[in-house]
């Protein structure tokens, strides 16, 4: 435990919000999750600053936006967490002649960005609104759908540091991939929001095809179910629903999770899971894949923290 440490902070310096052994499941879309030592929202990014140079050096941190693509055990995890949903929530049009931009802070919610670039008359985002998470989420893992993905139109990023220094990066200062994105230099930084460049088009078609879009990942994929999105990558020339579906595995269920009847790369929590429960379903699909496929899935999903003793 990190209380001796956290007990440090003098919160009367900070502007937002500390909160000590907090239950996670309240902050992940899969509803489960032990407490965590502390966890803060920030009030903007120069109190971010602030709360991150008041951290022990030693202290793990992590960066959580809506919560998807996160299992947390249910044991818990000792460090702290740093909300970014409804805190670092800036998005605006920046004007510069043929080059307008969009800004969107790393709690801004994907769907919410397409829109907003919609109603400003842009095309090409559309696919954001199929990400059920925030932007700070979509760059750290390069999400996305529908064959497109959040680096295609990223420009430059925000970034921060342990000692609180915000920097402007360029997508050369990464090698970015399909749902991976690798930091070429040292240090950890963690992103707070990113520049997009779309293109001048038809508003009105594009919120049409953000309704299309919606209308297809309604009909495709448990939503009204606690999820956390697809559990595993597609491998090259494949899809892991395919391989999970071919394996028998829909259905599937253990405690109170189980593998969607609905979209086979979805794991759901209909009501009682535990995060050790998803976890295990996580493991035994892939190992039935494994076996029965020769394919080696990678993991979409975080999981970190400690399982129960």
């Amino acid at each position: 435990m990190y209380m001796g440490e956290i007990g440090q902070i003098d919160q009367a310096r900070l502007d937002g919000e500390l909160r000590i052994e907090e239950p996670m499941r309240r902050h992940t879309s899969w509803r489960v999750g032990g407490a965590v030592d502390q966890c803060y929202k920030p009030a903007d990014v120069a109190d971010l600053a602030a709360f991150l140079r008041l951290l022990p050096g030693t202290q793990p941190v992590i960066f959580i936006g809506l919560g998807s693509n996160l299992l947390v055990r249910d044991g818990g995890w000792r460090g702290s967490v740093v909300f970014t949903h409804s805190a670092l929530s800036r998005l605006v049009l920046i004007e510069s002649g043929c080059s307008d931009h969009i800004y969107a802070e790393a709690g801004v919610a994907g769907p919410k960005l397409a829109r907003f670039a919609a109603m400003h008359g842009f095309e090409g985002g559309e696919f954001l609104a199929g990400i059920p998470g925030t932007i700070g989420g979509a760059l750290a893992m390069n999400a996305g759908c529908y064959g497109s993905e959040t680096w295609d139109v990223v420009t430059r990023v925000h970034t921060i540091d342990r000692q609180g220094r915000v920097r402007v990066r360029d997508p050369a200062d990464f090698d970015i991939g399909y749902r991976t994105v690798i930091p070429r230099f040292e240090g950890e930084e963690f992103f707070v929001g990113g520049w997009f460049r779309l293109r001048p088009g038809d508003g009105n078609r594009s919120r049409q095809k953000i309704k299309t879009l919606l209308q297809r990942r309604i009909a495709a994929q448990p939503l009204q179910i606690p999820n956390a999105g697809s559990v595993f990558r597609n491998p090259p020339h494949d899809h892991a629903a395919r391989l999970i579906d071919l394996c028998g595995l829909k259905g599937l269920r253990r405690g109170g999770a189980m593998v969607s009847t609905k979209h086979a790369n979805f794991i759901v929590n209909p009501g009682g899971a535990s995060a050790a429960d998803i976890e295990w379903l996580i493991e035994h699909v892939h190992a039935t894949v494994k076996e029965k496929c020769g394919v080696n899935l990678q993991r979409e999903v975080r999981v970190i923290g400690e399982t129960l003793q």
